[in-house]
């Protein structure tokens, strides 16, 4: 049953857009030296080495590793996906990783933004504002500076930034004082995976703490009759994924002729896992005089199509964060064919590798790396799309709380997850892109923090 404040957990005109040091490794024997590609998205060549990339000089024995110099590029790519919809076959890695090699990453001392608003002077209700004071948040990060405006004039809005920038409240701030304001008011959330659902769901709870506003969480992974029965009740806020949200429609439990407002968060990751024609489905079905709210990390011709064609005249945003390529220091791990599995237990035994996201490729070999882990005496949790919303859930409690100290994760991780202090991030199998390069090396050396990103080589393609 949904509680006020307690979201259930039963769980087009169209028209374009106007713009309103980390730890130090020993080497193996000898440095990698040489020229760089000039491209930073070469494939390997078929003698094992990398086309252009850092040549060796010497030989290596099995304990560390090291580099010089970095590069960043590539290309897009899918991942893995969650929640229902068609999938995508997993592409292969396009680059090559020794190309990422930071071992002295750059302190960039960002500039500091000066907002023009105030929490106190956007006109929200008084209860809203000392809720969120209460949170901790003194002022408007940049995101939040310049579209909660935006929203609370009812215009469609592109928003362009990462995770960690105050995306989630810059568009639940407005959209609850305009529900406080007007309680028929609908609004639905699509997100590309069940975690981050739980965590819109958890930080809507918080903002809309003593205000009469009810939600319903809808993913799949779990039972869809609880979903069902609470979406029988009037629901403010339906948050979901395309395939389950999709799903509810058939089934005509959820009616979204009665949306006012749709938020696409994450929106090029939803692309990426194959929801496009969900989406566009769930969009048809809404009323065309709906406000439309679009977040993304990146724009490509996906997400422009879908702007092209769910928008009205949007004022976009774009907020740029720390390029994480050269502010993380980054790093290469050669393992022998029989010495992959030793290697990744002599650096996680490490007394600086205190809280480690361990990023595979496949759920299966994703779930029996973490099991042989905890076999070996190390506390690891795994999160992949086989295992019950239920079991996420648990391995994330057990990794944020410390009673896990690694976390092995699909690319379902990469996005939307937030974890503090995470002192590194291990790719201990290669990414699709560099894009999820970007994406899984990103969960460390957050803000102020500093963390190492090592990836995994087969020392037979240098």
């Amino acid at each position: 049953m949904n509680t006020p404040n307690r979201p259930s957990r039963g769980s087009q005109v169209r028209g374009k857009s106007r713009t309103s040091t980390g730890t130090t490794y020993k080497p193996r024997r000898g440095k990698f030296s040489g020229s760089r590609s000039s491209s930073p998205s070469q494939k390997y060549s078929s003698n094992g080495r990398s086309s252009g990339g850092y040549k060796s000089s010497g030989s290596r024995s099995p304990g560390g590793y090291t580099s010089n110099g970095h590069r960043s590029g590539g290309n897009r790519g899918g991942s893995n996906r969650s929640g229902g919809g068609n999938r995508q076959a997993r592409k292969m890695p396009s680059f090559d990783p020794s190309l990422f090699i930071n071992t002295n990453p750059v302190n960039i001392s960002e500039e500091v933004y000066v907002p023009k608003n105030k929490f106190t002077t956007f006109g929200l209700d008084g209860k809203l504002v000392n809720t969120i004071k209460t949170l901790g948040m003194s002022s408007p990060t940049p995101i939040q500076d310049q579209i909660i405006p935006e929203i609370l004039a009812g215009r469609d809005v592109i928003g362009l930034a990462e995770t960690g920038t105050g995306k989630t409240a810059a568009f639940l701030i407005p959209l609850i004082e305009k529900t406080i304001k007007e309680h028929k008011r609908q609004t639905l959330i699509l997100t590309p995976t069940r975690e981050l659902a739980i965590q819109i769901e958890d930080e809507l709870r918080k903002l809309s703490r003593g205000f009469r506003i009810f939600s319903v969480t809808c993913v799949g992974g779990v039972n869809i009759r609880p979903q069902i029965m609470a979406l029988r009740k009037r629901n403010q806020f339906v948050i979901g994924t395309p395939g389950r949200v999709l799903d509810l429609i058939k089934r005509k439990s959820f009616n979204p002729a009665d949306v006012t407002t749709v938020v696409l968060d994450e929106a090029d990751r939803m692309l990426d896992m194959g929801f496009i024609n969900d989406m566009r489905t769930i969009l048809s079905y809404t009323p065309k005089t709906r406000e439309t709210l679009f977040f993304s990390a990146t724009m490509t011709k996906e997400t422009d199509a879908i702007v092209s064609d769910f928008l009205r005249d949007p004022i976009k945003v774009s907020v740029k964060k720390k390029d994480v390529t050269n502010s993380i220091a980054q790093d290469v791990v050669p393992y022998g064919a029989n010495s992959k599995y030793e290697t990744l237990c002599g650096l996680l035994k490490k007394e600086e590798c205190k809280r480690v996201l361990v990023f595979g490729s496949m759920k299966h070999s994703v779930e029996k790396l973490s099991q042989q882990l905890s076999r070996d005496g190390i506390k690891a949790e795994s999160i992949h799309g086989n295992k019950s919303h239920g079991q996420r859930q648990s391995s994330l409690r057990k990794f944020k709380s410390g009673n896990a100290d690694v976390l092995v994760a699909t690319d379902v991780a990469a996005r939307g997850i937030h974890v503090d202090d995470v002192t590194h991030v291990i790719n201990y199998d290669l990414p699709s892109t560099f894009e999820d390069y970007v994406h899984r090396i990103g969960r460390t050396g957050r803000a102020t923090k500093k963390g190492m990103a090592l990836t995994f080589i087969p020392e037979k393609r240098y």
